[in-house]
């Protein structure tokens, strides 16, 4: 295809180049010193056009030479296209290298053109030929286009493959003055580019032989001119047993077409043939790049495609050595570590599962050895089913400090530098979190853990011989959950109000995904004084087959993934709060008064997980046993229970206070039970789809067992009822600081008895499971959830009970302000009659197995 195009671009002036190239190949043979030939010297015909001629041609004697060219000047009044061809021929053994100085043809090049343009490089542009295979006639038309030229910017230097480099000037420009072009030529020594000995019947491969050549240079076949395409190039380096090789590139430019190197490249095998383990593949510009064989052999291949000519790059130019010096590599095998391909004693060291392991400086057990470099790669797992940190301890450490001191450092010689968090991956090397060095008890390392996964270590052993350093490793799992760890590495934090009085905590590795399989704790410990409160402002936990009813959490409705909660006593005890799992935020958690704190609690199982939940916590001054509002209800029939300020709305906690707190503690003569029915109920959130995280209702009704948990709004139609199994019930507002406020609710209890078949005893009223008082009915309060049939004796005034009494006078007066005044005075007689009773003391909620706290919790 380069041909094809190349005779395309020449057109009508191939004849004259090949008629051209044969009578220079004549004078190569003829001529026995360096001659620049005259355009009168040259063929005859000077097709296309019938104008005196401007070829030139440069012939080496065989010797080191050079010298200059430069552009024809050609008056061309008519515009008839004119060919010039400079003819740079070198000797054998040699090379040619050519050189532009200055270059400013009159032209765009296509590469240059703007979208949409037509190529330019049409009226006058210089084609360049340098990968002549020989020196028969017709070979410059078949050999490689290297590339057609023009504009200001002169092409890139060229070294000839072999022994020739042709140069074509097109011009149909009426005048072109001689400084439109110049350039330098040099003959240069071929020999550079044999690094070893050819393998026959190949360009450019060869094999390199540590008996014949310890130290030499590599070359790419034309560098520092571009390199040609379509070849294959193999570099097969062969030591004595013991040796390694070591291979510096101080040049690397190769055309990048990706990181991956899909077009021109160089690879390096460690071994003897493509079939060895890859050290690498490269392309584009490369820097410092400086590779090791493990043992004495060593491959380098160099590719590029057959192409037209589209690349400016030179090549590579490197320097190797083979040495019994280089670092042995069994103090990394021996260990439980595997080396790093391609460097001298880098190794990577990766977990198996909280495995553990020891690190060891070169020639250990023996004193180290001066000026060398190793890096260490200590790996955790890290998945979406784990995640490690390391931790790093020293058994021995000596690394002399050395005499000089150098400025930010402490270590004037060799030294063990450390990385924490992941520096390596940025080769950020210069952001180290400690530099170790010294031979004193007081120079002793302490232990080391990463900040994540990885732990890295850069060893450089300077001038000075020491005994170096042995270290133990460990890979412990990471949660990266803030607060106070558990010393057995296990996932248990507690959070202790003597060492900070508010803070955060969350699922482990949140706001990723927590690892499947696991049991995390959170213990809150407060002081006797003081409460600890619990918010919730993220919370999702998996919940394949949950099937929530209102309110309802437990094993029923969370059975793969879930959190728990319980009140703590001083004495261990636990009372349970809860368990809830989906998208449905616990409430606010309270600790009540006297209790030790909260105890929260995280199980997965071993299938999906979720990103889990982030919580903050605040420890505040005791309250009292009611909270800041609530209070006790006993000796009477049935009464309204309502949250504060109901019928306005409640309100958030005063400011800097993490949470408004009611509880209500409502007691039933003993053989009765409680029923409560929810009037009107609207609280922020939902039980189903967000759950409770600003503010909830808790309600204890059954023992044992947890609190029921209430949020969101009452439907008007919707029936929230609920019997109590014991004479006892207690309700908890809680408002957390987030909240925005709501409605509020508002509760009828009654004292009831439990029916008995389908009828209840002695006049009652049914409504559901519970029966009535009958004055219940004249109360003019909603005991049942369900309209109840109005009674006959209501419209007599007769009736039971201190609300149908108190509703009896009230009507006896006719409902004027005289009653009310009657019934104010008949209240104070009978309240002097008959003292009242202190209230009994709070009942705590019901107890489920173990024991629950005292009756002050």
């Amino acid at each position: 295809m380069a041909a094809a195009y190349s005779l395309n671009s020449v057109g009508s002036l191939s004849l004259s180049l090949l008629c051209l190239f044969a009578t220079t190949l004549q004078v190569t043979s003829a001529v026995a010193g360096e001659a620049e030939l005259s355009s009168q010297s040259t063929l005859a015909d000077a097709s296309p056009t019938k104008l005196p001629k401007c070829d030139r041609t440069f012939v080496s004697r065989g010797g080191a030479s050079n010298g200059t060219f430069h552009a024809p000047e050609l008056l061309n009044s008519n515009n008839q296209s004119r060919q010039c061809l400079y003819t740079f021929l070198a000797a054998p053994g040699q090379r040619v290298l050519v050189e532009f100085r200055k270059f400013e043809l009159r032209g765009k090049p296509p590469d240059g053109a703007a979208v949409g343009e037509l190529p330019a490089c049409m009226h006058e542009y210089m084609d360049i030929y340098s990968e002549m295979a020989s020196l028969e006639t017709g070979e410059l038309v078949n050999s490689a286009f290297g590339g057609r030229y023009c504009g200001p910017i002169p092409p890139r230097q060229r070294v000839s493959l072999h022994r020739a480099v042709a140069l074509s000037f097109y011009t149909d420009k009426m005048y072109t003055p001689p400084n439109l072009f110049t350039g330098t030529y040099r003959f240069i020594n071929a020999s550079e580019f044999e690094v070893g000995t050819p393998v026959p019947n190949t360009l450019c491969s060869f094999i390199i032989e540590a008996s014949k050549r310890k130290t030499g240079l590599l070359l790419s076949p034309t560098y520092p001119g571009i390199y040609p395409k379509d070849v294959t190039c193999n570099y097969l380096f062969s030591g004595q047993p013991g040796q390694r090789i070591r291979l510096e590139f101080r040049d690397f430019d190769l055309f990048f077409g990706g990181p991956h190197c899909p077009f021109d490249w160089v690879r390096v095998y460690d071994g003897p043939d493509n079939s060895s383990a890859a050290i690498g593949t490269y392309c584009g510009q490369q820097r410092n790049l400086v590779l090791y064989s493990s043992d004495e052999r060593l491959l380098v291949t160099f590719y590029t495609l057959p192409r037209a000519a589209s690349t400016q790059n030179r090549g590579f130019k490197g320097i190797f050595e083979f040495s019994e010096s280089f670092v042995k590599l069994d103090f990394i095998s021996k260990h439980d570590a595997e080396h790093i391909r391609g460097s001298e004693c880098d190794q990577k060291i990766l977990s198996k599962k909280e495995s553990t392991g020891f690190v060891y400086h070169p020639n250990y057990p023996f004193p180290y050895i001066q000026k060398v470099v190793c890096r260490y790669f200590i790996y955790g797992m890290q998945d979406s089913q784990n995640l490690e940190r390391v931790r790093l301890e020293f058994q021995n450490f000596s690394i002399p400090k050395g005499e000089n001191p150098k400025p930010d450092s402490t270590c004037n010689d060799g030294y063990l530098k450390v990385y924490l968090r992941g520096q390596e991956a940025t080769d950020s090397y210069d952001k180290h979190d400690a530099e170790l060095c010294g031979e004193r008890a007081a120079d002793f390392p302490p232990a080391l853990v990463s900040d994540g996964p990885r732990l890295v270590m850069v060893f450089s052993s300077g001038e000075l011989q020491g005994r170096g350093f042995k270290a133990k490793y460990t890979f412990e799992t990471e949660y990266r959950v803030p607060g106070t760890a558990a010393p057995g590495g296990e996932c248990a934090f507690t959070y202790r109000s003597e060492s900070k009085k508010r803070g955060e905590f969350n699922s482990p590795r949140y706001p990723s995904n927590y690892p499947s399989h696991t049991n995390c704790t959170y213990m809150l410990d407060a002081t006797p004084n003081e409460q600890v409160t619990v918010v919730f402002d993220h919370f999702k936990v998996r919940a394949d087959a949950w099937n929530a009813t209102a309110g309802l959490y437990g094993g029923a409705t969370c059975s793969e993934d879930w959190v728990e909660a319980w009140w703590v006593g001083r004495e261990g005890s636990r009372v349970p709060l809860g368990r809830w799992c989906g998208a449905a935020a616990p409430g606010p958690l309270h600790s009540p008064r006297g209790a030790l704190g909260l105890m929260i609690a995280l199980r997965t199982d071993a299938e999906h997980v979720a990103s889990g939940f982030k919580a903050r916590y605040v420890f505040e001054p005791a309250k009292s046993i009611f909270g800041d509002c609530g209070g006790n209800m006993s000796g009477a029939e049935w009464g309204v229970v309502t949250s504060p300020r109901y019928p306005l709305p409640y309100e958030p906690p005063a400011r800097a206070a993490a949470s408004r707190v009611c509880n209500w503690f409502v007691t039933a003569r003993p053989g009765k039970r409680l029923l409560l029915n929810f009037q009107f109920f609207a609280v922020e959130g939902h039980l189903i789809d967000r759950g409770c995280p600003a503010a909830v209702l808790r309600l204890w009704y059954e023992s044992p067992g947890p609190p029921l948990e209430l949020c969101g709004e009452k439907a008007p139609a919707d029936r929230w009822q609920y019997l109590s199994s014991s004479n006892s019930i207690r309700l908890s507002f809680i408002i957390a600081d987030k909240s925005v406020g709501g409605s509020g609710w508002r509760a009828v209890w009654t004292e009831v008895s439990a029916a008995e078949g389908a009828a209840c005893p002695g006049g009652a009223l049914p409504c559901g499971a519970a029966c009535l008082p009958r004055a219940a009915l004249c109360s003019g309060l909603q005991h049942c959830a369900h309209p109840l049939q109005h009674h006959q004796h209501c419209e007599k005034g007769v009736s039971g009970g201190s609300s149908s009494s108190w509703t009896w006078w009230w009507v006896a007066c006719g409902g004027s302000a005289a009653g009310a005044a009657v019934l104010g005075a008949w209240c104070r007689r009978r309240g002097r009659r008959t003292p009242r009773r202190p209230p009994p003391p709070p009942r705590p909620p019901p107890r489920p197995r173990p024991p629950a706290l005292p009756d002050t919790v």
